[in-house]
């Protein structure tokens, strides 16, 4: 099992079956912080709901095509990292992410990020991580923008938020610029 301690405090694991009923309600009572920007949490309803999406990640992770994880402060589940699709053949990966409500504002996710990107591009040989987020979505955005992403454009009318569309920012790094330590 994937397993990365970042400090005293912090860690993170690969999600498993039996944290559908923690991380359920984690995102149920963090729903309307999350529902601004992640529509996905109006067809989360039950822990069911949970399991039917760490099913399909570790489904995923048993094809070497995505790691999903999540961010432990003192052993609870704080938020979830996830690389979607995996292509190994360019050696890139897209990430998404999100904290619980109790939990954001204290650095956790800087953190996370920053330990998991250095994972990908020592340990897996990745090349590109891409991020993309809704270019309203300040607190998203200040993520890449702190560990020394490249904003590499902007997509318009990229996704359609409860019948209206939005933006997206696209950011970028590359193994060869990636500085862990400076961020």
């Amino acid at each position: 099992m994937f397993t990365y301690k970042i400090d005293e405090e912090v860690s993170l694991k690969l999600i498993e079956h039996k944290d559908a009923e923690e991380l359920f309600t984690l995102s149920n009572l963090s729903r309307e912080h999350l529902r601004v920007w992640l529509p996905w949490i109006d067809f989360t309803h039950s822990a069911e709901d949970t399991k039917k999406f760490i099913q399909a990640s570790l489904e995923r992770y048993a094809r070497n095509n995505g790691l999903t994880v999540c961010i432990l402060l003192n052993g609870n589940i704080a938020g979830v990292v996830d690389f979607h699709e995996i292509d190994w053949s360019h050696k890139r990966t897209s990430i998404g992410y999100w904290m619980g409500t109790e939990y954001t504002g204290r650095g956790l996710l800087n953190r996370a990020c920053r330990h998991l990107f250095t994972y990908a591009f020592e340990d897996l040989g990745l090349n590109r991580i891409e991020i993309r987020a809704a270019e309203e979505n300040l607190k998203s955005r200040a993520i890449p923008e702190r560990l020394g992403f490249v904003q590499e454009g902007i997509i318009r009318d990229a996704a359609n938020m409860y019948g209206s569309y939005v933006n997206h920012v696209v950011y970028g790094m590359l193994a060869k610029d990636w500085l862990p330590d400076k961020r």
